[in-house]
């Protein structure tokens, strides 16, 4: 469904609901689309700090300089 700002201001309500209902809505201004409404999908679960523990570990080496051939990749 395609409407224009003044139509998405005065019926935003309405709008929201359709979109809540799985419909996609684009706002036009002058004929050219320039929004698209789209249900927002379910909210990922929250992190827990500190879930991943123990299933990996950083080497020891993590922070040491790249080997030469690798970092000049970087700068070809």
């Amino acid at each position: 469904m395609e409407v224009n700002i003044h139509e998405a201001k005065t019926h935003l309500s309405r709008l929201l609901e359709r979109v809540a209902m799985g419909e996609e809505v684009i706002i036009a201004k002058a004929g050219t689309p320039v929004a698209r409404l789209v249900p927002v999908k379910s909210r990922p679960k929250k992190r827990i700090l500190g879930s991943a523990k123990g299933e990996f570990t950083v080497p020891d080496d993590f922070n040491d300089p790249l080997p030469k051939e690798i970092e000049d990749l970087f700068y070809e």
